[in-house]
């Protein structure tokens, strides 16, 4: 037992520590983890640990992603992207391992061994890129968007790689490890199709399959619902637990991979009414076990391999690398992703991803690939992905400096009118319908070429570019123009934008969107008096909704919020000129004394204005709502 947890406080301890300091410093969790692994090494050998055993437990963390990436796989979001998903995707898959591939021949690879290695490094790191374009503001750029498109159709073929990685066994790898098996002295593990001859193993496995779809489909709600009647919030856990493992088990007995099951029963639950609840029971030991198995990974990389071999697997890695990164950047060109989002693309996914250390292990389990060569590709995969934060640098360093200066990527300008939009999404995009179903004419550049190709189709006026840019805003007309919406997602450049057109052209009427509540400081101190939170009215209205739910009359409602909302700016206004940008609000003494006196006052005027209990129905039970 002290052994036990002596060994879960170390892995504790180091992922505790590590994860952190490497999400700060921008390298992501995946690395962080690794980097635990990599530093514990040394201490899991004095405890004489099998860390390869924790790693194949561990590995159950990747079959409950697969899981959990079922569900978020909703038919109707798929057949949206269809084009990027299977065009994109599909072509960056095969094409990457096809090259791989006959480079392998060449240097002398039998040709099973050479696919499934083409087929490990066509794989990126969804983690790491997601994660970073998250952070940086990207993922609603083209680039952002083609690449979770790859990343999407990545995760999606692993499933058919770990059905075909069995069928590549060699011969005499599978008779090493029969041989190592029977001076183990293990038993033959349980199966339903051992016995059986082709026909009926087929019958077998297509009758598996059927059952989990049939599970998905049709006993899960019954189970949930009759589950739901004990109000016990660890039952529905286990029973979460019970189906994504039970799934797992049946695929093993058949043969298939667990992650091909539980992945089915994801896309199945995917318009489940309990699809969220099976995800918030789902994703923590997801998390926890893909952290363990990321940790080992570290632990397990053979640094001594690394320094015999050290040249040929830096030259492995940057070749790797150029290519996938070759690969991506005639796609993007065929797939016209254009300007800065193609070297985004192609340098962000030129990694190879975690599902290689997961497909490296199954090749050697299943005697695909030696171990002595898995052993050094997966010193490849490791160090792909420590190199990625180095690229995304150069990404913010290099790439876009040269785009924010060039004017070749953009569209020319030829008209210009009284209003200009920056930014047509799922904001900007009702401003300007709001703003032509009144008649006016507008002026709209958005950077997302795919967005513009739509809306041309409909007949509207729009312009390919970034439109922070001094040059763009100039063609546009800005020096004539009386409104200028501002309704781009990023925080930083959104200030920017405002910071320039205040102090350049004081006259344009201004109307930005802020992130967050800070963001609206930032832009007032910017120069912006118009400032719109990009989601305070719907919350308005969701409080309103939900003064209703709790027998407000409709009147009442309107009235509270109203004064909630007269209130809430009267504040914003009071202290604005207390906010120092770049400051920390918990540091800005002046600030805080301020929001707690206007908070005071408002308390104090609330207490006096509650009603009687013969005013309000309510007044027993919610004697402090405060009234308009």
């Amino acid at each position: 037992m002290t052994d036990f947890l002596l060994l879960a406080t170390v892995l504790l301890i180091s992922g505790v520590v590590a994860v952190p300091i490497a999400t700060k410093l921008g390298l992501g969790s995946v690395l962080g983890y690794l980097i635990a692994g990599i530093a514990i090494s040394p201490v899991l050998a004095w405890l004489h640990v099998d860390v390869v055993s924790i790693q194949h437990f561990a590995e159950f963390g990747v079959v409950m992603m697969l899981f959990l990436v079922g569900l978020e796989l909703e038919p109707s979001m798929l057949w949206k992207m269809r084009n990027k998903l299977l065009g994109l995707g599909g072509l960056q898959v095969g094409g990457t391992a096809l090259i791989v591939m006959a480079i392998a021949m060449v240097f002398g690879q039998p040709w099973s061994i050479a696919l499934a290695i083409g087929l490990v490094f066509a794989l990126s790191s969804t983690a790491i890129v997601l994660q970073t374009l998250n952070e940086k503001g990207l993922m609603k750029s083209d680039g952002g968007q083609s690449s979770f498109s790859v990343l999407l159709f990545q995760d999606i073929a692993v499933i058919p790689m770990l059905a075909l990685i069995p069928l590549l066994a060699m011969p005499e790898l599978v008779s090493e490890a029969h041989h190592a098996t029977d001076d183990h002295g293990h038993g033959a593990s349980l199966s339903l199709v051992d016995n059986l001859n082709g026909w009926q193993t087929a019958v077998v496995t297509v009758g598996a399959i059927a059952f989990v779809l049939f599970v998905g489909s049709y006993l899960t709600r019954p189970l949930f619902r009759f589950i739901a009647v004990a109000r016990l919030r660890e039952l529905f856990t286990a029973t979460a637990l019970m189906i994504v493992i039970g799934i797992a088990l049946l695929m093993s007995l058949v043969g298939l991979s667990p992650a091909l099951g539980t992945f089915l029963a994801g896309v199945v639950l995917a318009n489940s009414e309990y699809r969220h609840e099976l995800e918030s029971d789902i994703e923590p030991f997801k998390g926890l076990l893909l952290g363990l198995f990321f940790i080992t990974v570290g632990a397990s990389i053979n640094f001594s391999l690394l320094a015999e071999n050290l040249a040929v697997i830096l030259c492995l890695t940057i070749g790797l690398m150029l290519i996938k990164a070759l690969v991506l950047a005639v796609l993007a060109i065929v797939f016209k992703v254009r300007g800065q989002d193609r070297w985004l693309m192609a340098i962000g996914l030129a990694q190879a991803g975690e599902f290689g250390f997961v497909l490296l292990s199954f090749t050697v389990a299943n005697s695909v690939i030696p171990k002595e060569i898995a052993d050094q590709l997966m010193l490849v995969v490791a160090l792909s992905m420590l190199l990625t934060p180095l690229l995304f640098i150069i990404f913010d360093k290099v790439i876009v400096p040269k785009y924010a200066d060039s004017q070749q990527e953009a569209d020319e300008i030829t008209e210009s009118g009284d209003i200009i939009i920056i930014g047509h999404g799922r904001v900007g995009g009702i401003v300007n319908r709001v703003l032509r179903a009144s008649g006016h004419e507008t002026t709209v550049i958005d950077y997302s070429s795919t967005q513009l190709e739509m809306l041309r189709r409909f007949g509207v006026k729009v312009f390919f570019g970034d439109g922070t840019r001094p040059d763009l805003l100039h063609a546009a007309g800005i020096e004539n123009a009386k409104l200028l919406v501002i309704a781009i997602d990023n925080k930083e450049h959104i200030t920017s934008l405002v910071s320039y057109v205040s102090k350049n052209y004081p006259k344009v009427h201004m109307v930005a969107r802020a992130i967050d509540r800070t963001h609206v400081y930032d832009l007032w101190a910017a120069g912006c008096r118009d400032i719109v939170r990009e989601t305070y009215d719907s919350s308005l209205r969701m409080g309103r909704s939900a003064l209703e739910g709790i027998g407000y009359s409709r009147e009442d409602s309107e009235n509270a919020v109203k004064d909630f909302n007269d209130r809430d700016r009267e504040a914003m206004v009071a202290v604005a000129d207390l906010y120092k940008p770049g400051v920390p609000l918990a540091e800005n003494v002046e600030y805080i004394e301020k929001i707690k006196a206007v908070l005071g006052q408002w308390e104090l005027e609330i207490y006096n204005a509650k009603p009687n209990d013969s005013e309000h129905p309510n007044a027993e039970t919610s004697p402090s709502q405060p009234q308009g």
